[in-house]
């Protein structure tokens, strides 16, 4: 009899296929949400970090051009109203605001060092915002897709109690797919949920680091400004 099972059992096909096409439709629907948030998890890990790397490298160079000794009147006119780069924003929110802040005789307008400093704080708050984009959808996978998993790892379970119930048999062969394919809801939820609080923590920290940055470039051109405002 344990020979004819262990035949039987050796007969069954348990590739991730084949247990995805013999779950139930509860277990399948839990199989595909968790495959849909992992691989869009992935686009997001993939484009944060292609986001980041050229944020950096934006920032880097505007760093070297903006220290360079150029006049900032100068600089602003090479850059435009409209820049590309995040940090070339924020300080052509800056350069605007200053500009506008002078009448036509030249005199500046009061409260012009209030209005520059919330100028490159709306630009600043725009660029985090897109740094940031994505990383909840993150968090929630981190913490939701093990109980996804959970529920679906369940549900096949309560399925093969009952298959067992109706066969009146515990062999290995009537056993082993249900639970497989209950098992494997967990996996895909391990899988989805790993990378994804993982990169959360990752980029998290990337992102707070390159807005602090800019914090600190929009504080240090303020002061800049704020000496040509008292002299």
């Amino acid at each position: 009899m344990g020979s004819e099972t262990a035949a039987m059992a050796q007969e069954i096909d348990f590739s991730l296929l084949a247990l995805f096409m013999r779950a139930t439709l509860t277990v399948k629907i839990v199989m595909i949400l968790l495959i849909i948030a992992s691989f869009w998890s992935w686009k997001i890990i993939i484009e944060k970090i292609m986001m980041y790397r050229l944020r950096r490298s934006e920032a880097g160079s505007f760093d070297r051009a903006f220290w360079s000794g150029e006049p900032l009147d100068e600089l602003f006119d090479q850059i435009g109203t409209e820049p590309k780069g995040a940090s070339q924003k924020i300080f052509a929110s800056g350069m605007i605001e200053w500009r506008r802040s002078h009448r036509d005789d030249g005199a500046l307008i009061a409260g012009a060092q209030a209005r520059i400093d919330r100028s490159m704080d709306v630009a600043i708050a725009k660029e985090t915002d897109k740094l940031n984009q994505g990383l909840p959808f993150l968090a929630t996978v981190g913490s939701t897709a093990p109980f996804v998993g959970l529920f679906g790892t369940v549900w096949g379970i309560k399925n093969s109690f009952e298959e067992i119930a109706i066969s009146k048999s515990t062999d290995l062969a009537v056993v082993a797919p249900g639970i497989a394919e209950a098992l494997v809801a967990t996996g895909l939820g391990l899988l989805a949920a790993i990378p994804a609080v993982i990169f959360y923590n990752k980029l998290s920290a990337d992102s707070d680091r390159i807005a602090g940055n800019y914090e600190s470039f929009a504080d240090e051109f303020a002061t800049i400004l704020s000496r040509q405002l008292d002299s």
